[in-house]
């Protein structure tokens, strides 16, 4: 479950944000969603089962007429396992939501991580001082600033 902390957010952006999170390895993926939510505060946060259904759903909002989004932030976290299923979904994953950046003009965050172990699953989303949802909410931010300023 999702843990909120009373500690205001530090993202003052107007812009607004969605967040597309995979359902899927659920206790990594909600560490990355709170380091995400402590920078952010209140975004749009739109859940789906897996990795794999992310980039239909980051680019439905990506193409939105009304409501649509400064940055999508994508959150997903992908285990290695004894085949290479892991590899090839983070590889189509990966390369979908690059094409849609590109093709929609809107920046998609993304953190769907493919890692080897749940030790750097911990690492990456648990640990507050390495945790990449937070990363991924800065990025987010400072995007938000570099595409304004383009105009």
């Amino acid at each position: 479950m999702l843990k909120r902390t009373n500690k205001k957010p530090i993202g003052n952006s107007n812009r607004r944000i969605a967040i597309v999170a995979s359902e899927y390895n659920a206790r990594f993926v909600e560490g990355l969603l709170e380091g995400a939510l402590n920078i952010l505060g209140n975004v749009e946060i739109v859940r789906v089962p897996g990795a794999f259904e992310i980039p239909v759903v980051a680019a439905r909002l990506a193409r939105r007429k009304r409501r649509r989004p400064a940055t999508v932030i994508c959150l997903g976290v992908i285990l290695r396992g004894e085949t290479t299923h892991a590899e090839h979904i983070g590889n189509t994953v990966s390369s979908l939501l690059g094409q849609i950046a590109v093709e929609t003009g809107v920046p998609i965050i993304h953190e769907v991580l493919l890692l080897e172990n749940e030790a750097q699953a911990r690492r990456r989303c648990l640990n507050k001082r390495t945790n990449r949802g937070a990363e991924a909410a800065h990025t987010a931010l400072k995007m938000g600033e570099v595409m304004a300023s383009l105009g």
